[in-house]
């Protein structure tokens, strides 16, 4: 492993205030998950009470109050990238380079100017963001497999399903691209997002090894969590006995995203960013791997547009200083 846990919990304890600040906002998300859900649950147990049919009624009312409220945390992913993750990113990446940082609310505070002194705008990072995902999920369909270095013979279907739970732990990969902007202190975000992603590429199988044993620590925290939270929410909502069954697991499911949002997730994009950081110090984008990923996604290309259109927007706008430490051979 390439990523450290002694210090990935060191980190996680300096940026402390941020975890809180994380956590209540998660926090807020997940309680209205369950308020909303169990006030469509209590609305559909009154409605089949009438038709003589509680229990079914009272389910369809909870996942209808689900999906409303699915569909307002989707029209508040913009803010919560922006003032949350990117945030947090932005203090890890001081701390990881052995600067120091304010504590308490100052942190908060502090992480968001660094944030707005890279992106201006929340919709100028978001585009950032999403194109990143676009041309991940495309590269990572291509390159990443298990098999590849973990050879199981006859057990397709196994490594099918290992395969599935690497790339869900490789979910952080577009917030250490973006570290990689703020690490870089670059003022062209299309520009230095191209770049990280070719060292990303150029490094694929460090990642892979990486997000294989990453996948343990974050799918078991997550479970365990999910374990602990589901006998105190049994009892709660037991005192509707027509749904206790559903009811549970939806609102056991919804805290346990909640806590993996606030507390776990920072662990696992950490852990990540110590791998980017580590295995790319000195290299340069080798030009073989930009053309693979200009092959395997053609929104890789919509990158050096994006960024010449930035350059011509912002004339004050230079390119990232040169590494001054001489290039390692790619991974």
């Amino acid at each position: 492993m390439d990523f450290k846990i002694g210090e990935i919990i060191s980190l996680m304890m300096r940026t402390l205030p941020f975890l809180v600040f994380r956590f209540l906002i998660y926090f807020g998300i997940t309680l209205a998950y369950v308020l909303l859900t169990g006030v469509g649950a209590g609305i559909g147990y009154g409605i089949g009470m009438i038709g003589g049919e509680p229990g079914a009624f009272s389910f369809f009312g909870g996942l209808i109050g689900f999906g409303i409220m699915s569909a307002i945390a989707y029209l508040l992913r913009e803010y919560l990238l922006y003032m949350v993750k990117a945030g947090h990113i932005a203090v890890l990446v001081e701390l990881m380079q052995g600067k120091e940082i304010p504590g308490g609310r100052g942190q908060i505070d502090y992480a968001q100017s660094v944030v707005r002194e890279r992106f201006a705008e929340s919709s100028v990072l978001f585009g950032v963001d999403q194109l990143i995902k676009v041309v991940l999920r495309a590269f990572n369909r291509m390159f990443f497999t298990v098999a590849s270095f973990l050879p199981i013979p006859g057990l397709r279907n196994v490594v099918k399903f290992i395969n599935t739970v690497v790339n869900l732990s490789l979910t952080y990969l577009d917030e250490v691209i973006l570290a990689h902007n703020i690490r870089t202190r670059s003022e062209n975000p299309w520009a230095s997002s191209r770049t990280a992603l070719i060292l990303y590429a150029q490094n694929y199988k460090t990642f892979l090894k990486n997000a294989f044993w990453l996948a343990f620590v974050i799918w078991g925290l997550t479970f365990l969590v999910f374990l602990v939270i589901l006998l105190p929410i049994g009892i709660i909502v037991n005192f509707i006995p027509a749904v206790a069954g559903p009811l549970t697991l939806i609102m056991a499911l919804i805290l346990a995203w909640g806590i993996k949002q606030a507390v776990i997730e920072p662990i696992g994009m950490t852990a990540l960013m110590q791998v980017f950081f580590k295995v790319t110090e000195g290299q340069q984008p080798n030009p073989e791997w930009e053309n693979k990923l200009e092959g395997v996604s053609k929104k890789f290309g919509e990158f050096k547009t994006r960024a010449m259109e930035w350059e011509r927007e912002n004339p004050s706008t230079s390119p990232p200083e040169p590494d001054p430490k001489p290039p390692e051979s790619a991974a």
